[in-house]
């Protein structure tokens, strides 16, 4: 027989719209696997319509984005309620969101990041302990929501509370040059590399989300040694910070003084997309495994971590 699996989609986070997408293509991809499939915009209720459906589900299929449905919250309901569920566990979750905390464990790791520092918001119109160009980004949203780069001569760093709903404090982080390079890791293995081109600005949540505003190189035209060194650095990533599933790892790769260059992790995510649009199903059918074959694949490793 197969698999009851709900699907919980939607949420309130300001990633709701995107997660909606992401959820609905992959509840296709299930049902054309064969698999019985609940779509459930997530309430506030969902514990309890979790519990409440019959049947059980045999799992629960994680598309949420965003605060709640990427940050540890809804796993721990679902390790509560002990129904297996798709992508990492509570712990992996809340480290990866929570930028400055992934950011030490990982650069304990060894792994390289930027520099960065992490402040109040009233402390950006005062003097900033970093030369700019910089990165401003809140501490745990995903899709870089809220994302600024203030540039040399911006006069414009303040972020007034009209423009900026996304907690009191930010992360300021050196900006890096070059290029953007993106892995994904499906269990243990790294799936590609991918070079991302926004065709202006940098790749924002709009260049994320929209169609014909940024292209998708993969295989990423770098260097051997530094496509190699990417997937090892996503691979490390995925483990030090103890994610199962499927993750995937955003960087930069300074190639300004010439190849092979340097490369930064800038974070993990726990809960990547599945849109027409998103990178890991791109490099899931670079590596010969088409978008049914991947959410299949990601319900049959469902579980719970206790």
């Amino acid at each position: 027989m197969s698999k009851n699996v709900a699907v919980l989609m939607g949420g309130w986070s300001a990633e709701r719209e995107v997660s909606l997408v992401t959820g609905h293509a992959v509840a296709a991809g299930l049902e054309d696997k064969g698999y019985r499939v609940a779509r459930i915009d997530a309430g506030r209720d969902v514990a309890a319509v979790l519990a409440g459906m019959r049947p059980r589900p045999d799992a629960v299929f994680n598309a949420l984005h965003g605060r709640y449905g990427e940050d540890g919250c809804v796993q721990g309901v679902l390790e509560v309620l002990g129904i297996p569920y798709t992508h990492s566990g509570p712990l992996a979750s809340a480290l990866a969101m929570n930028k400055p905390m992934a950011k030490r464990i990982l650069a304990a790791a060894g792994i390289a990041m930027p520099e960065g520092i992490v402040l109040g918001r009233g402390a950006l119109g005062q003097a900033v302990p970093l030369e700019p160009p910089f990165v401003v980004k809140p501490v745990a949203e995903g899709s870089s929501v809220g994302v600024r780069i203030v540039a040399a001569g911006d006069n414009r760093i303040v972020l007034e509370d009209d423009d900026f709903a996304f907690g009191d404090e930010v992360l300021v982080e050196r900006f890096i040059p070059g290029r953007e390079i993106t892995v994904a890791v499906m269990g243990g293995r790294p799936l590609g590399v991918t070079e991302i081109r926004p065709r202006k600005g940098f790749y924002d949540y709009a260049a994320k989300y929209t169609p014909d505003v940024a292209d998708h190189l993969v295989p990423a035209p770098i260097h051997p040694e530094a496509y190699g060194q990417a997937q090892a650095m996503a691979l490390a990533a995925h483990q030090v910070l103890g994610c199962r599933g499927v993750s995937r790892s955003d960087l930069r790769y300074d190639d300004t003084a010439g190849e092979p260059g340097r490369l930064y992790l800038l974070e993990v995510n726990t809960q990547p997309g599945m849109t027409p649009l998103s990178l890991v199903p791109e490099q899931a059918a670079f590596a010969g495994i088409d978008f049914g074959a991947l959410v299949a694949w990601l319900v049959e490793e469902a579980r719970c971590d206790t």
